[in-house]
């Protein structure tokens, strides 16, 4: 499209929004510096990667992602240290029965009050460790560790969104319970950006849900590719 087209595009009658969400941070002194080089936000995505197989690792957080978190990266590391900022951990009841398999594995240590407070490294710039503080008696010491993975949740990103459509108190977006309808009409929403489905699957949904949108105010225009 030329300059003059798209200045004059009278825009689309519908949009879905998948902006997705991004894993909070805890803004340690050094966590920039050592983001993907020591921190991550995903043990899926880089549990078995050779930075941190074999290692010692770390994981912060007492919910469902970092409970998650810990066991699986047991499957590649040779100890996982989990850092409780409270005295319990908080897991939904359908992650009730990781509470056993946390507590009974040998590989996984639990650190109750515990605050991280900082990373630390070697001379070589290295990632070695975290600095601890204990909240009860704020006592702090140094975890050897090559790792440290967040689970503390996600932030949605939806800022582009604000006034534009109902978010809930945590910014996500209300969608109709079984589709992806957001309160504007013709805008849908998918994927971990909405509230009521965080599931690849929604993707699907919201694509259906346009084309009954655009069926029912006959606005569905069939492309057919010229070869």
């Amino acid at each position: 499209m030329t300059t003059t087209e798209v200045e004059n595009f009278p825009g689309f009658p519908d949009g879905i929004t998948a902006t997705g969400a991004a894993a909070k941070r805890l803004g340690l002194p050094h966590e920039d510096e050592f983001w993907s080089r020591g921190i991550s936000a995903c043990a899926i995505c880089d549990g078995a990667s050779p930075l941190f197989k074999g290692q010692v690792l770390a994981v912060i957080g007492g919910g469902d992602t970092a409970t998650e978190e810990a066991l699986y990266l047991t499957k590649y590391a040779r100890h996982v240290h989990l850092l409780v900022r409270g005295s319990m951990l908080k897991a939904s009841k359908a992650m009730q029965d990781r509470y056993d398999q946390i507590f009974n594995n040998p590989n996984i240590t639990v650190h109750f009050n515990t605050k991280t407070v900082d990373v630390v490294s070697n001379t070589k710039g290295q990632m070695s460790g975290v600095l601890l503080q204990k909240i009860d008696t704020g006592e702090e010491s140094v975890l050897e560790v090559k790792g440290l993975f967040y689970g503390i949740g996600h932030s949605p990103n939806s800022q582009l969104l604000e006034g534009q459509v109902e978010l809930d108190t945590a910014g996500y977006v209300l969608v109709k319970e079984g589709t992806a309808k957001t309160s504007v009409e013709g805008v849908f929403a998918a994927g971990d950006v909405q509230v009521f489905l965080l599931s690849a699957g929604s993707g699907c949904i919201a694509a259906l849900s346009v084309e009954r949108y655009l069926v029912t105010n006959n606005l569905l225009i069939e492309f057919h590719q010229v070869f």
